[in-house]
C-alpha cells in the first residue's frame, strides 16, 4: 500500500513524542478551560547523565494565529543543542521556540508540537512557566490532547478510553494463541474483534457473535473499567486496491451496508446492558486512503478505486457508520488513517486529512463523532526507526532520496501519527483527538534487527543497513517474512497517542498464498504469493510474503511462531 514517487524535498516535519516526565499544572483559571488562553505540555522523553530529549505540545485557546512563539526559562544549566518542528534559540536560561514557515498557522483550539535535545549537568529541573506570544499559559497535566487522561466531556465520554482501563481479551483468539508452543506468553493480550461481514454480527461458522463478545467483556470487567475493541469492516466495494480482503458487498450496495450491517451493530452497542463498557470501534480500514492514492492518473490507480471515488459510497458509508455508532455515548470511533508508507508523502498527507474531514461530516456525522484515528492497522511499519532520521544526509544526499524512503516525509509510525494528528486538527477535527498505533506485527526483532546505523557508503547503504523494518518494500503488506510482534498494548505511551494496540490479532493471515475457494467473499491477491514480482504499488518488487498461507483471517501457525521469535521487545 504505497504510492508513486513525489520529487518534492521540503521542510522537515518530524515530531518528537513519548510519555515521560511532565511539569506540574499551574492552577487553572476558576472560570474554566475557556478562560485559559493556552496550554503547554512539556515532557522529558529520554534522559541520561549529560542530556535529555523533550517533546512540547502547545494548544491555542485564544484567537487564531499565523505565527507563534513559545518562551520559558530554565532554573539550571540546560542548553538546547538541536530541535525540530520549531526554530529554537536560547539566551542564558531563556529559551524561545518560534514557528517554522510551514507550521505558523495555529487555529483556535489547534495544537502544534515540536521537540529538542539538550545538555545539562546536576539537576534537570522542569520549567514552571510558559508564555505563548507573551501571554502566560497554564501547563497541561497530561490528561488532555489525546495523550491519555480521564477527563469527561458532557456526553460522559472520557478523553482517552484506554486510560485506567483493562482491555478485552478475546477468548477465541486467546485459545488459539495458547495452543501454540510458547503462545501462553502472549495469549492474555487484548486484540481486536473483527466484524468483517454481516454474518459476524451474530457469529459465523460457530464463532462468537458481537453480543457474546460484549457479554464476555462484562464478565472480564469486574468493578473496573473495560475497553472492547471492534473492527467495523464491510464497506461496499471494500479494499478496492487489493483482492485478499474484498468484501461481500458490491460497490453499489450502500443501503445494504447501512441497514444490514451498521444498524444492527449500533442497536446492539446501544443496549443499556453494555453501557458500562468503553467500546472502541476502528472504522473501515484501508478504505478512504485508497481514494487518495489509488485513483485517477496515478500509476497505482485501479478501476475499482475509481468506481468507489465516483459513486461516493466509501465517504457515505464511513459517515453513516460514524454517525450511527457515535450516537451511542460509550462508543469511541477511531477512523483508519493508513500508515506512513501509504500517506506520508506530501501529495497524500494533506489531501487525506481533507478527505477524512469530508467523510466525518457526511451522512449526519460531525467531527464530534470521531474520538481519534488509528494507523498501521494490520500493517508492519516500524514504530520508531532509531538509526536514521528524515533530516539525515549521507555525502550530501538526503535520506529522503534513498530507495526505501523514496521522498516520504516520515520514516516510522510514531512520527507519522503525531504529525498527521496535527494535520487533522488543522482541517477541523477536535484538538483532543488521540491516535492509536497497531503494533501487533511491527517489532522487527530477531537476528536481522540492526544494532546501529548502516554504512555511509551511500544513502541507500546507510538506510538499508540501519532500518528495523526488513521488508523488501514499504508497500508490501501480506504475511511479511521476518516480521515480529511489536510493543505490547499500553495506554498513553506517547504525546498525542491514546494507546498502542494489537487491533490485528497476531497469527491471523492477511490472505492466502494461492487461490482457495471460499464462501467468505475473499479473493486471491498476488501480493500474498511469495513468487509474485510486484506491481506499481510496491514499485515492482517481490511480495516478501510467507508461503502456504490460508485465507485472510484464518489461523496461520507458521506466521504466529515467526512473530513470537522476532518479537521486539523480545518475549
Amino acid at each position: 500500500m504505497s504510492r508513486t514517487k513525489s520529487a518534492l524535498l521540503g521542510a522537515l516535519v518530524l515530531l518528537a513524542g513519548a510519555s515521560g516526565t511532565a511539569v506540574a499544572a499551574v492552577p487553572a483559571d476558576p472560570a474554566g478551560i475557556a478562560a485559559i488562553p493556552c496550554t503547554v505540555d512539556y515532557k522529558v522523553q529520554n534522559q541520561w547523565d549529560t542530556g535529555f530529549t523533550a517533546a512540547v505540545t502547545v494548544t491555542n485557546n485564544s484567537a487564531a494565529k499565523t505565527s507563534w512563539a513559545v518562551k520559558w526559562a530554565y532554573a539550571g544549566n540546560q542548553k538546547v543543542t538541536s530541535g525540530w518542528n520549531a526554530k529554537i534559540s536560547q539566551s542564558g536560561t531563556a529559551v524561545t521556540a518560534a514557528n517554522e514557515t510551514y507550521n505558523g498557522t495555529l487555529a483556535t483550539g489547534g495544537s502544534v508540537s515540536f521537540g529538542f535535545n539538550a545538555s545539562y549537568s546536576g539537576t534537570n529541573a522542569l520549567p514552571t512557566s510558559f508564555t505563548l506570544d507573551g501571554v502566560t499559559c497554564n501547563v497541561d497535566d497530561g490528561s488532555g490532547g489525546g495523550g491519555g487522561g480521564g477527563d469527561s466531556d458532557p456526553s460522559g465520554r472520557v478523553d482517552n478510553p484506554y486510560a485506567g482501563a483493562k482491555v478485552y481479551v478475546n477468548p477465541e483468539w486467546s485459545a488459539k494463541a495458547a495452543a501454540e508452543t510458547g503462545g501462553s506468553r502472549i495469549s492474555n493480550q487484548p486484540t481486536g474483534v473483527w466484524l468483517d461481514r454481516i454474518a459476524a454480527i451474530n457469529g459465523a461458522s460457530g464463532s462468537m457473535g458481537l453480543r457474546a463478545h460484549l457479554d464476555a467483556a462484562l464478565a472480564q470487567k469486574g468493578s473496573g473499567e473495560e475497553v472492547v475493541q471492534l473492527v467495523v469492516y464491510d464497506l461496499p466495494g471494500r479494499d478496492c486496491a487489493a483482492l485478499a480482503s474484498n468484501g461481500e458487498l458490491g460497490p453499489t450496495e450502500i443501503d445494504k451496508y447501512k441497514t444490514q450491517f451498521i444498524d444492527p451493530i449500533a442497536a446492539i452497542l446501544a443496549d443499556s446492558k453494555y453501557a458500562s463498557l468503553r467500546i472502541v470501534t476502528t472504522i473501515e480500514i484501508d478504505s478512504l486512503p485508497n481514494l487518495v492514492t489509488n485513483t485517477g492518473s496515478r500509476a497505482t490507480a485501479t478501476p475499482q478505486c475509481d468506481t468507489m471515488l465516483a459513486n461516493g459510497n466509501y465517504v457515505k458509508g464511513v459517515g453513516y457508520a460514524l454517525a450511527k455508532l457515535g450516537a451511542v455515548p460509550n462508543v469511541y470511533n477511531y477512523l483508519d488513517a493508513g500508515h506512513h508508507g501509504w500517506i506520508g508523502w506530501d501529495d497524500n498527507f494533506a489531501p487525506s486529512a481533507t478527505l477524512f474531514k469530508q467523510a466525518a461530516t457526511s451522512e449526519g456525522a460531525t467531527v464530534d463523532d470521531v474520538a481519534g484515528f488509528i494507523t498501521n492497522t494490520a500493517n508492519y511499519s516500524a514504530l520508531k526507526e532509531n538509526n536514521f532520521t528524515i533530516n539525515d544526509t549521507v555525502n550530501g544526499t538526503s535520506v529522503r532520496q534513498s530507495k526505501w524512503v523514496d521522498w516520504n516525509r516520515y520514516v516510522d509510525e510514531l512520527s507519522f501519527a503525531q504529525g498527521f494528528r496535527n494535520q487533522l486538527v488543522s482541517v477541523g477535527f477536535n484538538s483532543g483527538i488521540g491516535m492509536l498505533i497497531d503494533t501487533s506485527r511491527n517489532g522487527w526483532g530477531g537476528t536481522a534487527r540492526p544494532t546501529g546505523p548502516g554504512a555511509t557508503t551511500s544513502v541507500d547503504t546507510y538506510v538499508d543497513g540501519g532500518r528495523y523494518d526488513r521488508r523488501i518494500h514499504v508497500g508490501n503488506w501480506c504475511n511479511q517474512a521476518g516480521a515480529g510482534l511489536g510493543e505490547r498494548p499500553q495506554a498513553a505511551p506517547a504525546t498525542g497517542i491514546d494507546a498502542y494496540v494489537w487491533m490485528k490479532p497476531p497469527g491471523e493471515s492477511d490472505g492466502s498464498s494461492s487461490a482457495i475457494a471460499n464462501d467468505e467473499g475473499k479473493g486471491f491477491d498476488r501480493m500474498c504469493d511469495p513468487t509474485y514480482t510486484g506491481n506499481p504499488r510496491n514499485n515492482n518488487n517481490m511480495s516478501g510474503a510467507l508461503p502456504n498461507a490460508p485465507l485472510s483471517g484464518h489461523w496461520f501457525s507458521a506466521q504466529f511462531q515467526q512473530l513470537m521469535t522476532n518479537a521486539y521487545p523480545p518475549l
